[in-house]
């Protein structure tokens, strides 16, 4: 009897509540009605629960609830439409989904259900199910692959430019600025003119019919008769792979060499079978020895043509300072290094001023130079997530750049702490075969409609890719862009070219500078940014400002903004040479 009797009083509060809540909804703005529309269901589902009690009037309030509910979810929608440019509709989202709706919200279905539903078909149009259907013109060529694949130091990217150079027309893609830099020097230098395209420069050279280009200017429209792309097995890597598996699968060329590791010919003979091209096979071996440096590792005991291979930037200037204190020059390399920088250092090791040469992994990809030994001051690095033990790839990646042929009869490779084991077991091991390509999503993207770009773009990163031999690319540094900009309300094809942009978005100062620029563009209207100001002397401080000026020539590319390339370059080889007068005094 208790409980029929507080079920009835439970009833009647929501009955007297029901003319409440509707007074109180139609004073109220639609962007204010979420909580409104949470109570609603909430009594929704309490009303549920005295379904059976025989309470009078019970369909009545159950359906006053229902149509409050409807009211308010409609109102919502308007608001949703108006504030994304939508025009979603009431009834084909709650449409066989009424259950959804009343218990978790129109909003709920909506993104959950009814736009994956609805855009299915538009992502399966512009991103099929096999990625190599994204490039239609490169499937109508018959096209043959030749791989250069082998250890490092074997001339596999000399064989492969030989042949660029005997064509009428091609394109060099390299994984560095610097090696773009070094080949288009190296083709005109030789007598075949070439244009040179990077993020941060280009230069056009009269009558030339070859580029030397870094992977991700590729030009997917171009029609080469020679290609060669470098470094490949960069194509597994989840935030710069997607330029490679572009190469390879939408080259429009009937030649394409293919230079790198060993371990990605299963996954290249995989893509290139499903295109329906051909192939061939040149297997790279060491022809100076390499040898493991059985020798206890002493500070006091360098040697000329000793590479120290350090995993941080702080570590390798450390041990640069450490040596010029003792009158040792020395000549070092890492990643945030300006090209220019890196060419002066290579210059002082290459001329024999400095002795010795101290370096992180970036010695992996780049100039050959004359090293003798190469002594691991470190086996574990920092990848961007976990610290781990070095790969045998990276092992050999970086070992191998030891005796450089011409020069050396063998080269060594030793490791700092003694441990020669861990060293040979690596160099002996086969390496784990690249499994997957990396894709990323085009700027057809922003054909897709019912979304803004960020979601859609999550939504992309979540669908599986039907063939195993592909994987999506890591899109958080995107997300961080599109997060960044959201309150700017760009169209989406510019939020799309923004979020392209090469630069590191984990540096505060840069993304600060960065939104700087979409202020100053987009908002004022000016039709122009203003170019970076240096903040300070330090080594940092002018690494940061060279990436600030690198960033204002490719905003300023991207949007065809005028600036003067001629102060780009002059600047940044201004900092480049103050950034070496640095290194040289630390």
């Amino acid at each position: 009897m208790k409980k029929a009797q507080r079920a009835i009083r439970d009833f009647e509060i929501l009955a007297h509540q029901l003319k409440q809540i509707e007074a109180i909804v139609k004073s109220t703005r639609d962007s204010n009605l979420w909580n409104h529309e949470a109570s609603v269901r909430k009594k929704l589902k309490a009303l549920k629960e005295l379904q059976y009690k025989d309470v009078r009037e019970y369909n009545t309030v159950y359906n006053g609830y229902l149509l409050l509910l409807d009211e308010i979810s409609r109102r919502l929608l308007n608001h949703y439409n108006k504030k994304n440019k939508t025009d979603y509709n009431f009834d084909e989202i709650v449409s066989g989904n009424k259950e959804a709706y009343r218990s978790s919200g129109l909003l709920s279905v909506l993104m959950t259900v009814h736009i994956p539903h609805m855009i299915a078909g538009e992502f399966s149009k512009y991103f099929p199910e096999n990625p190599k259907d994204e490039y239609s013109k490169a499937r109508d060529l018959q096209r043959s692959f030749i791989l250069h694949l082998g250890e490092t130091n074997t001339g596999k990217t000399y064989n492969a430019l030989e042949r660029l150079k005997q064509a009428e027309s091609g394109v060099y893609l390299a994984p560095l600025r610097i090696l773009a830099l070094e080949n288009y020097e190296k083709l005109n230098k030789e007598g075949v003119p070439c244009n040179l395209i990077t993020g941060e420069e280009e230069i056009r050279v009269d009558n030339a019919r070859h580029v030397c280009s870094t992977v991700e200017k590729l030009d997917a429209n171009e029609i080469y008769d020679v290609a060669v792309i470098d470094e490949i097995q960069m194509i597994g890597n989840s935030q710069r792979g997607k330029a490679w598996t572009k190469a390879v699968l939408g080259l429009r060329c009937a030649e394409i060499h293919v230079c790198g590791a060993a371990n990605a010919k299963d996954l290249l003979l995989e893509i290139i079978n499903d295109c329906g091209d051909f192939y061939d096979i040149i297997e790279y071996r060491r022809q100076t020895p390499l040898e493991v440096y059985e020798a206890p590792f002493s500070f006091g005991k360098i040697q000329n043509g000793d590479a120290l291979v350090a995993f941080s930037k702080k570590r390798v200037l450390e041990l640069s300072k450490y040596f010029l204190d003792r009158g040792v020059r020395n000549s070092v390399i890492y990643g945030d290094l300006p090209p220019e920088v890196r060419r002066m250092q290579y210059k002082t090791f290459l001329d024999g001023t400095s002795k010795l040469l101290i370096t992180t992994d970036a010695i992996g990809m780049g100039v050959n130079l004359p090293i003798r030994r190469i002594i691991f001051m470190d086996l574990q690095k920092f990848d961007g997530d976990d610290i781990r033990y070095l790969t045998s790839q990276e092992v050999k990646q970086i070992g191998g750049r030891a005796g450089r042929k011409g020069i050396y009869e063998i080269g060594y490779v030793c490791s700092a702490d003694g441990d020669v084991n861990f060293i040979r077991d690596n160099l002996e091991t086969e390496d784990e075969p690249i499994t997957k390509a990396v894709i990323g999503p085009s700027e057809l993207i922003t054909n897709i409609t019912g979304l803004p770009l960020r979601e859609k773009l999550a939504l992309w990163s979540t669908r599986e890719e039907k063939l195993d031999y592909y994987r999506k690319m890591d899109v958080r540094d995107f997300l961080i862009i599109l997060d960044s900009i959201k309150h700017f309300k760009l169209p989406e094809a510019v939020e799309y070219k923004l979020m392209t942009l090469p630069f590191d978005v984990n540096d505060a100062e840069v993304m600060q500078c960065f939104l700087k620029f979409v202020e100053e563009y987009f908002r004022t209207n000016r039709g122009h940014i203003t170019p970076p100001e240096l903040a300070g002397g330090s080594l940092s401080e002018m690494e940061r400002y060279y990436q600030k000026i690198n960033l204002f020539y490719s905003f300023s590319r991207n949007f065809n903004i005028d600036f003067e390339p001629e102060w780009v370059y002059s600047e940044r080889m201004r900092v480049s040479k103050r950034i070496n007068g640095l290194l040289l005094r630390l």
